[in-house]
Parts: C-alpha cells; sequence; structure tokens
C-alpha cells in the first residue's frame, strides 16, 4: 500500500505537467496571432493559392484542354508582336500610375498633416471618397466625361477655344485616360497610408532640427523620408501587384482598344481566354504577371529586411 501511496502521484504528475505545457504555450502570442490569422490563412490558400496552382495546370493544356503540351503556349505567345506589347504597356501603365500615385499621396497626406487636429477628419473622409466608391462605378462616371460627343471635359476646352480632344478613340490619349483613372482611384489609399506614416514620426525629431536650423527640405530628406521608408516601400509593391492586376477601368474605358493599343494582361488574357474561347492560352498570359511580380517583391522587401536588421 506505501508503494502504491508513492507510485500515485508520479503517475499523475505527466499529464499535469503536458497540460501545464499546453497552457504555456496557448498563451504564447505567436500562438495566439498564428490563431487569429488561421482563416485568413485558409482563405488565401482557397482562393489564391489553388487558382494560381489551377492556372499553371491550365497553361500546359491544349485550346480544348484534352491533352497536354507543356510549354507550347508560353513558347506560341513568345513569337507574337501583340504579345510584346501587351508587356510594355503593362509595365508602363503600372509603373507610372505607382509613382503618380505615390508623388500625389506624399503631398497630399503632409498639406493634410498640416491641418489642425479638429479638421483632419473631414478632409481625410473627402479624400478617400474616390478610392471608397466601387471601381466599376466611378469608371462609368469617367467613360462619361471622355465621351467623344457629349465629354465635360470637351466641353471645358471648347469653352477655352482648345479642339476636342479624343480620349479613347487615339492610342496615345487612351494610354493617358486609363493612367489618369487609376491615379485618381488609388492615390487616396497612398494619402492615407503615408499620412499614418507621419503621425508615427516623433515630433522632438523636428523641433530638434529647427532649432538646429535645418530648412523643410532637409527635414524632410534627413528625418521624414528615412522614417517613412519601409511604408512607402511596402505601399509601393501593394500598390504595384494590384495595379499590374487591374482588369476594370481598362476594360471598361477601351476595353483594350484602339486596335489593342491599351491592353494589359488582365484584360487580354480575359479577350483571349473568355471571348475567345482558349482557356489554357489566357492562363498563360495571366501567369506572366508572376515572374515580373515576383523580381518587385524580391528587391522591395530585400531592402525593407536590410533597413529592419540595422535598426
Amino acid at each position: 500500500m506505501s508503494e502504491i501511496a508513492v507510485r500515485q502521484p508520479a503517475t499523475f504528475a505527466a499529464p499535469a505537467r503536458s497540460r501545464s505545457r499546453l497552457r504555456v504555450f496557448m498563451r504564447q502570442r505567436s500562438t495566439v496571432a498564428f490563431l487569429f490569422t488561421l482563416p485568413l490563412l485558409i482563405l488565401v490558400s482557397v482562393m489564391v493559392v489553388y487558382p494560381a496552382f489551377y492556372a499553371m495546370h491550365l497553361a500546359t493544356l491544349n485550346k480544348r484542354m484534352d491533352r497536354f503540351i507543356g510549354l507550347s503556349n508560353f513558347t506560341f505567345l513568345f513569337t507574337r508582336e501583340t504579345f510584346w506589347m501587351v508587356v510594355k504597356q503593362s509595365c508602363i501603365f503600372a509603373v507610372s500610375a505607382v509613382i503618380f500615385k505615390a508623388l500625389i499621396g506624399f503631398v497630399v497626406a503632409h498639406l493634410v498633416h498640416a491641418i489642425p487636429e479638429k479638421g483632419q477628419r473631414k478632409w481625410r473622409g473627402m479624400l478617400l471618397v474616390p478610392w471608397v466608391i466601387p471601381p466599376a462605378l466611378s469608371t462609368l462616371a469617367w467613360l462619361w466625361l471622355f465621351d467623344p460627343s457629349y465629354s465635360a471635359f470637351n466641353y471645358v476646352l471648347g469653352g477655352l477655344g482648345i479642339g476636342p480632344i479624343p480620349w479613347t478613340g487615339d492610342a496615345m490619349w487612351a494610354r493617358f485616360s486609363v493612367i489618369l483613372v487609376n491615379i485618381w482611384y488609388g492615390a487616396p489609399f497612398f494619402m492615407i497610408m503615408y499620412l499614418a506614416a507621419l503621425k508615427s514620426v516623433p515630433a522632438e525629431l523636428y523641433e530638434v532640427a529647427a532649432i538646429d536650423g535645418a530648412t523643410f527640405w532637409q527635414r524632410l530628406w534627413f528625418i521624414t523620408l528615412p522614417m517613412m521608408r519601409n511604408i512607402i516601400a511596402i505601399t509601393t509593391l501593394f500598390s504595384l501587384i494590384v495595379t499590374f492586376a487591374n482588369f476594370d477601368i481598362v476594360w471598361i474605358l477601351t476595353a483594350g482598344g484602339p486596335i489593342d493599343r491599351t491592353h494589359v494582361f488582365a484584360t487580354w488574357a480575359f479577350r483571349l481566354g473568355i471571348q475567345g474561347g482558349d482557356i489554357p492560352l489566357g492562363a498563360s498570359v495571366s501567369l506572366f504577371m508572376l515572374p515580373i511580380l515576383a523580381v518587385a517583391a524580391v528587391f522591395i522587401l530585400r531592402d525593407v529586411n536590410k533597413r529592419a536588421e540595422r535598426m
């Protein structure tokens, strides 16, 4: 009996220790964060990862999707002049739109940041309206503004003695139009991100710089930009991905015209895959965004990681 009495606590010690370890593990911040993000990870896997691998599978099939042809779809695209034109137009569209969105957002964020705190809420709400409105609805309004017969822009220009502009009928103006609408839609996102970054910069740094006699441009270059650099990089990367994959603005305004001069990856993939009935070829076109964005992501994130290690 004495031996049993001695051994009983030992038999219950192991489960008690395992329960305490489990309790400690569940209370860790990393575990809690992982459990909170787990539904999002599952959603991303279902909505993004699976379609991406399925698109890779489709790109290796023939038009009827009943035979494996390997990389034939990709080699066929390499021989088409339209494909390289779409690559060029997609890069011009995305890079130019992101640059102007970043510049406008940076300037507007500083202007809003200079307003007293009580008045900032009103301006933030008004300036976020273009980003809040669904892109398809706002693009339809822009389509009316660019209308060749009843264009509000041409009406104003006519009052100034300037001839009508073929906003969506000429290749150069059509490219300008789709970039302009994308800038109008995306600049508020940059503004609100940069405004949040500006509010995180310690005011003491500006006070010390002002005491040392630093000018506005010196404070901007040596304080503001270094403190905002990571936010600028991440926001630019996110906007670059979204802009490259943009479909609705280009499709509603020009549908890729005139003569395929405004097609981007998404619209041309839709034209080939859905309208043309060649889904594997359309999937092949859409997959070409992946290496371009991967290269951009590697350079931007590597720079962010280097700065994080130095801090």
